[in-house]
């Protein structure tokens, strides 16, 4: 399967549909985010527009309007004459993100499995097998984690709100920070992600009420696992 979830900034996944109105902007907002998160960019280090443009093959402007939108999400913070850095990453905030990752979760996953069409719905059933077939190939730390972003920002799409899925981007890209901070830290996370199995399927069959209980506790059980570690 190869159709990607829009703005996923993760090639080769199964996904709702394709990003085919991505601007400039949008591919530079997806790396950097990604680079950002997976602490390829490290808190505290300078964020350099000028390296960024030359790595990510497009202009200083669309890097530069990228970096605004991830200010707004805190992954980046500017100092006047000083630059731009990765913010730090606070253990502290996270009790104050996973309230709120309770509590909208679930209602992106209820949502989802109101509003989705029956081509999506097909496209959840197959993302329910491959996460199958993704536990049972001993899949790494790494892979786990990518995966579960993934099926995350599919929820938040098929949700059908906008404002909803902004703000469950924002809190999920901190959550997950915060997650690739402990993952060598962290027991397996197979059965963690397993749960995405029957999360998607609630959600394809319709089971709102089942989905936004599947969703959170998929979260608790997150916020439980890091706080194991810390």
């Amino acid at each position: 399967m190869s159709v990607e979830v829009a703005s996923s900034g993760t090639p080769g996944s199964p996904g709702v549909h394709g990003d085919t109105g991505a601007t400039m902007a949008d591919v530079a907002y997806s790396a950097i985010r990604d680079k950002l998160i997976k602490l390829a960019i490290k808190p505290g280090d300078a964020v350099v527009e000028s390296a960024l443009s030359a790595e990510l093959g497009v202009g200083r402007t669309p890097v530069r309007e990228a970096l605004k939108r991830l200010e707004y999400e805190r992954l980046v913070i500017s100092h006047s004459r000083r630059g731009t850095f990765a913010t730090s990453i606070e253990v502290a905030d996270l009790g104050d993100i996973s309230e709120i990752r309770q509590r909208l979760e679930p209602l992106a996953a209820a949502k989802a499995a109101a509003a989705a069409t029956a081509t999506q719905r097909q496209v959840l059933w197959g993302m329910a097998d491959r996460t199958e077939e993704l536990e049972a190939t001993n899949p790494s730390q790494h892979d786990l984690i990518e995966w579960d972003t993934e099926v995350h920002r599919t929820v938040y799409r098929l949700a059908s709100n906008p404002v909803l899925e902004d703000a469950l981007i924002r809190y999920s890209n901190l959550a997950t920070r915060i997650f690739w901070l402990f993952l060598d830290r962290l027991p397996p996370l197979a059965d963690h992600v397993g749960t995405h199995t029957e999360l998607l399927r609630a959600i394809a069959a319709g089971e709102a009420e089942n989905a936004a209980s599947i969703a959170r506790a998929h979260v608790t059980e997150f916020d439980d696992a890091v706080r194991a570690v810390i």
